[in-house]
Parts: C-alpha cells; sequence; structure tokens
C-alpha cells in the first residue's frame, strides 16, 4: 500500500469512519442540550446527509481501489464485504428510509411529526435508520482493522 491510491484509501477511511461516529456523538449531544427538538432533529438530519454523501463518495472509491489492486481475490476479504454492505446501509438509510422520515414530517405539517398521529411510524422507521446506522458504525471498525 505504498502507492499515492493507496494512502488515499486510508486517509477515505479515516475521514468516513470518524464522520460516521462523530455524526452519531453530535446528533446525540444536540438532542440532550438543544432545548428545541426540532431544531436538533433538523441540525441532525443536515449532518447524517453530509455523512451519507461522504460515504456513498468512500465506498464507491474503496470498492474500485480494492478491486483493481487485488482483483477478484478481494470478493473473499472482509474488508471489500464489509464496505459492501456499508454501502448497501447508506443507499438504504439515504434513499429508502430518509425520504420516508421527511414525508412523515411534511404529512404532520405544520405541527411536530412527534405529536401527530404520524408519531409511531415515525419512531418506528427512526428505529430502523438508527439501527442501520449502529451497524454501519460497528462495520466501520472492520473497515479499520482491515485496511491494510
Amino acid at each position: 500500500m505504498n502507492n499515492w491510491s493507496g494512502k488515499f484509501a486510508l486517509i477515505v477511511i479515516t475521514m468516513w469512519v470518524g464522520a460516521l461516529w462523530t455524526t452519531g456523538a453530535t446528533a446525540y449531544v444536540l438532542f440532550k442540550t438543544l432545548p428545541d427538538s426540532q431544531l436538533a432533529g433538523q441540525l441532525a438530519g443536515n449532518l447524517f446527509n453530509y455523512v451519507s454523501y461522504l460515504g456513498l463518495f468512500s465506498a464507491i472509491y474503496l470498492l474500485i481501489h480494492r478491486l483493481f489492486f487485488y482483483g477478484s481475490s478481494a470478493l473473499k476479504q472482509s474488508y471489500f464485504w464489509a464496505v459492501f454492505f456499508m454501502l448497501l446501509l447508506v443507499l438504504a438509510g439515504h434513499f429508502g428510509i430518509q425520504p420516508i422520515l421527511a414525508q412523515l414530517k411534511i404529512d404532520a405539517m405544520p405541527g411536530d411529526v412527534m405529536q401527530s398521529v404520524f408519531s409511531d411510524r415515525f419512531k418506528t422507521w427512526h428505529g430502523v435508520a438508527s439501527i442501520a446506522y449502529v451497524v454501519q458504525c460497528l462495520l466501520g471498525f472492520v473497515l479499520v482493522l482491515r485496511a491494510r
């Protein structure tokens, strides 16, 4: 991994996994410190959105990089599958779950979704999103440990 693309892959892993864990911790702090939970949710949502785009870029780069340097033997590596499943979780979260949550918020307007008839559905989908995010963060550990 002495080439520039290998070093860039390490930087990408560091940025992606670091952003995942930092954003998760930041979202927790936002909800614990801000008196307005709607504002906290909006800020956390923006952070998760940025991390999703970072994840999309990172996963695509890392998968292509790994396949280029290892060929089909990359398919036998836990590193490859950790990145692949992280990518699937990013895609499911960003293009599947987040639009559902956003639509539930719109449907609850002008009030807070948590005070609406959509509260139970929102909680369920938010729980699914949270579990997917935690799994992604845990797969990030695998990625860091298998990077070399």
